[in-house]
Order: structure tokens, then C-alpha cells, then sequence
């Protein structure tokens, strides 16, 4: 769409040598070898406690994530929604981490952001996984039907103890909360438990949103189950809406274990799959929507949609979300029309936010013409500056 090939409004907020890194590290991104290698290289690094913390932070670090902590995000998040209109969702990217304490150090972190989103415009949405507040083990537990012990049992009422604090929390401060969708075989639990706080806290509008991975074949089926169950009980459903983060994973374990695996047999398939939740979603009322996405065509059929059905571009049931570093070309464009566009900032200290990180580059090396149409859109900009 020509609206995207905008590189002056996409780039606008880069300077010269910002765009540079940008262009070298989609160039390494590419090369599917160099990505495993550096990948290898940077884990063993910081296992070994070598100093490589600086490279990384002045790198692939400024480029994807906000700063090590909220406040170091500030200058990111005023400088994308003063110059660019553009929103920011402050995601502490910590992964894997498996205590008590850390679950408790997460729910402070998210109590945090929704008080910070409250008191700054910039800020509409707080997001976390469920692993953030509790063992995944526990989790994939539950969604086997297995029985819990004694002390599980405790420890799963923590884990809905925390769940609840910040619901009531965002509902009383008005702040929408993203939940993240995690692996196939710990997801049943999440859900679960995310439609019953969905059923307490969603009676009003939608403040409690799940998140659909679309490249999962049964997600369509479980949309549609939950808007009749929604539909009779009364509460509105928020989902944010994904392609998926996980592919390689699941089907390596899938294929391991002996059962079919609940990915999409290829692209096509998902893409088909993902506008169909869109299509679903916009077509009923009492859903709203966060379309997080960096794909151009269900980009397209979202703004087309909204036309169809009166949806104003700035109405609060719509959203569009890319991540911070990518797709600025989708990003700042929408919101340059008025969208309701938000970034996903990462946070965390560099050595615990390695593995997102690591995500990002596999994610991209895997995702045919993602990384080669970021390139070209540099590349165009680069001579644009240039001229």
C-alpha cells in the first residue's frame, strides 16, 4: 500500500547514524548463519561473564528495547507520541525466571506501569506474560489436568492473588492490561483463568485483554466458543491479536513428543488464519482489538474494516501495535492518519532481556521478505537524506 512506502514520515524521528545501525543490523539480521553464530556467541559471552554488555546495549539493545528501566524509557516514549503521535506499551522483557520473589519484584513492576500509564497519555496499555507471575511448570500442570499437591495448590492461589491486584488495579485506574499468549502446552491454564477475569472485570468495557497467536489452526474455534460464552454472560472480550512467537519450538516439540503439531501447516495458512480474527472481531460488538502485527495486508484490512463498519480511526476498541524497532513504516504512518498506534518498548537489565532479544533475531531471520522489506525501506530513505 503506498501509504506505508512513506520512509519521510516512517523515519522521521531517526537521525542519520540511527538509521545507519538500523540498516547494519537488519543487514546481520538476514544472514540466517550469522544470526546463529552471534547468537551462540552472545549466550556464551554473558555466561562467561566476559564484558560485552556495552556492544550489545550500544547495538542490537538501543535498537529493540526502551532502556534497562521505565524511567530510562521516557525520553523513547515522549520523543515517539510528541513528534510521531505514536503510543508506547512499556513490556519488561524478562524472561525465565522461576522464584517467588521474582514473581513478586513482576506484579511491583506491572503495579508500577499501570500508575505510570494512568498519570501519562502516551502510555495507553500495561502488558505482561502469565509466566511473569508464575511457574511455567505450574501452568502446563493445569492445562494437562493433572493433579496439583498441597503446595502447589498454595502456590497457585499466589499466582491468581496476583493476577487479581492488578485487574482490580486497572479497572480502578482505568488502564487496560495486555496479557501475553506463551507455549501450546501452558496456554490452556492462562486462558482459563483469563476468561474468568475477563467474566469479573470486563462488565463495563474491555480491561482485561488475552492474546491470540494465529498461527496456532485452533484459535479461530476458541474465538468463536468465547464470544457465545461472552455473549451470555454479559462481558466484553479484549484480545490482542498475533501471528506468534514460538513456531520453531513447537513444532520441534510436537514432533518429539508424537502429536500433531498446532501450527499452521505454512504462512499462507496463518495469514489467512489471522484475518479472519480480524474479520470476526470487527464484525461483533462488545470485542476489542489489538492488532499487533507487521504484516502491510492486515494492516490494510483493518483500516478497511473499520471504514465498513463506522469505526472511527481513533475509537478505543481498535488498536494497532508493532514492536519498538521494527516497522516503523506501518507505525508511524497509521498514527501520521490518525490511528490509534502503539509501540511495545522493552525493558529490563541487558543480560535478562538477552533471550527476547534473541527471539527478535531468530523471529525475523524466519519471517521470508520481513527483514528484506525493512532494508528497503532504509535503503530508500538513506538516498532520500542523501538527495
Amino acid at each position: 500500500m503506498k501509504l506505508f512506502n512513506n520512509t519521510e514520515t516512517a523515519f522521521k524521528l531517526k537521525s542519520d547514524s540511527e538509521l545507519e545501525r538500523a540498516y547494519f543490523l537488519f543487514k546481520m539480521i538476514q544472514n540466517q548463519p550469522m544470526v546463529r553464530i552471534g547468537t551462540a556467541v552472545t549466550n556464551f559471552a554473558l555466561k562467561a561473564h566476559l564484558p560485552v554488555e556495552g556492544l550489545i546495549r550500544s547495538t542490537v539493545f538501543d535498537h529493540f528495547c526502551g532502556g534497562v528501566t521505565e524511567d530510562d524509557c521516557l525520553p523513547v516514549i515522549d520523543k515517539m507520541f510528541e513528534k510521531g503521535n505514536v503510543h508506547s506499551v512499556l513490556d519488561y522483557s524478562v524472561e525465565g525466571k522461576e522464584e517467588e520473589e521474582s514473581f513478586d519484584d513482576a506484579l511491583n513492576k506491572i503495579v508500577k506501569i499501570i500508575q505510570f500509564s494512568k498519570e501519562k497519555k502516551s502510555i495507553p496499555y500495561a502488558v505482561f506474560k502469565p509466566t511473569g507471575f508464575g511457574r511455567f511448570a505450574l501452568y502446563q500442570k493445569l492445562s494437562e489436568k493433572k493433579a496439583l499437591t498441597v503446595d502447589e495448590k498454595s502456590e497457585w492461589i499466589r499466582v491468581l492473588e496476583r493476577f487479581h491486584t492488578v485487574c482490580k488495579l486497572a479497572v480502578e485506574k482505568d488502564v487496560p492490561l495486555l496479557i501475553d499468549a506463551e507455549e501450546s502446552w501452558m496456554q490452556d491454564a492462562a486462558d482459563d483463568l483469563i476468561e474468568e477475569l475477563m467474566e469479573t472485570y470486563n462488565k463495563d468495557k474491555a480491561i482485561v485483554f488475552n492474546t491470540l497467536q494465529m498461527y496456532r489452526h485452533d484459535r479461530m474455534d476458541y474465538l468463536r466458543n468465547l464470544y457465545q460464552k461472552a455473549h451470555q454472560k454479559g462481558y466484553h472480550i479484549g484480545m490482542k491479536v498475533v501471528r506468534g512467537a514460538y513456531m520453531e519450538k513447537e513444532r520441534v516439540r510436537a514432533e518429539e513428543k508424537g502429536y500433531d503439531s498446532p501450527i499452521c501447516a505454512d504462512k499462507q495458512a496463518t495469514d489467512i488464519n489471522y484475518n479472519e480474527a480480524v474479520r470476526f472481531m470487527m464484525a461483533h460488538k462488545n470485542m476489542a482489538i489489538f492488532a499487533g502485527t507487521h504484516n502491510e495486508e492486515s494492516s490494510c484490512l483493518l483500516m478497511d474494516l473499520s471504514k465498513e463498519y463506522n469505526i472511527a480511526v481513533n475509537d478505543n476498541r481498535m488498536w494497532f501495535g508493532q514492536l519498538y524497532g521494527m516497522s516503523d513504516h506501518i507505525s508511524f504512518n497509521l498514527a501520521a492518519e490518525g490511528y490509534n498506534v502503539a509501540k511495545y518498548v522493552p525493558f529490563g537489565p541487558v543480560r535478562d532481556v538477552m533471550p527476547y532479544l534473541i527471539r527478535r533475531a531468530e523471529e525475523n531471520t524466519s519471517v521470508a521478505g520481513q527483514t528484506s522489506r525493512e532494508l528497503n525501506l532504509l535503503k530508500t530513505e538513506r538516498k532520500r537524506r542523501k538527495l
